[in-house]
């Protein structure tokens, strides 16, 4: 079987508002096991990236200008998945955005009438029902390194959602699950917090580089996650 794990990076958290893909990275799997092809582009989008994600993935209008278009790297992307099955997290995020880019150029159809898709977030709730599954999340629980993770890269997402896949997809006792001893009970440890003055409420000023990396953080969450409630509370209010 062949497989196609995808990442990609955006302008920002919602192709009905114009947003646009930014970079696309792609590893391929033939039997479970990566043959050392890829496909990678960083695309020109024609317009601005709003904060949260250049602060997320560290490009801007600037670097991105003189980079090809989606138009341009169409057919080479599509001759990439043709007829692979799809490895995305949150898939609904990326394959919306890349119907969208493909929807602007005749013929080429939509991704799930070429591809079938499989969606790790969907696996891992299943697997890990009522924890965090974002990417990061998964890297720690499964044991596997995103060291090198400074920042969101489409094609270094793609190569550690491989490892992720895997390990997700592999028998419990190979990713250090089995054991041949009983768990011990959780420990409980009882806080009790006091201050002095229950009435006195401590006053703080966010800054502007505050404000920032919170919005890419929560950037990160609705992307990785496919919800961020926070973000759902703010824009609700």
């Amino acid at each position: 079987m062949r497989q196609v794990v995808l990442d990609t990076e955006t302008t920002g958290l919602e192709w009905q508002k114009g947003n646009r893909v930014v970079e696309i990275g792609c590893v391929e799997l033939v039997e479970r096991r990566p043959t050392g092809r890829t496909f990678h582009a960083y695309l020109n989008p024609d317009r601005d990236m709003e904060p949260g994600a250049q602060e997320v993935t560290g490009l801007t209008r600037e670097f991105l200008s003189d980079k090809p278009r989606f138009a341009e790297v169409a057919d080479e992307f599509l001759d990439f998945i043709d007829g692979a099955e799809l490895v995305i997290h949150n898939a609904a995020f990326d394959v919306g955005f890349l119907d969208a880019e493909l929807g602007r150029l005749e013929g080429r159809g939509k991704i799930r009438e070429r591809c079938a898709v499989e969606d790790t977030l969907l696996m891992a709730r299943q697997r890990f029902p009522g924890q965090r599954n974002s990417l990061d999340a998964l890297c720690k629980r499964l044991g596997v390194d995103n060291s090198q993770r400074q920042l969101h890269g489409a094609l270094l997402d793609a190569q550690i959602l491989l490892d992720v896949y895997i390990a997700l997809t592999s028998g419990q006792s190979e990713i250090g699950f089995a054991s041949d001893t009983a768990p011990r009970a959780a420990e409980t440890v009882q806080f009790v917090a006091r201050v002095a003055d229950p009435s006195l409420r401590p006053r703080v000023q966010v800054t502007s580089e505050d404000a920032a990396a919170h919005a890419a953080r929560l950037a990160v969450l609705q992307k990785k996650a496919g919800r961020c409630l926070w973000l759902e509370i703010e824009q609700a209010g």
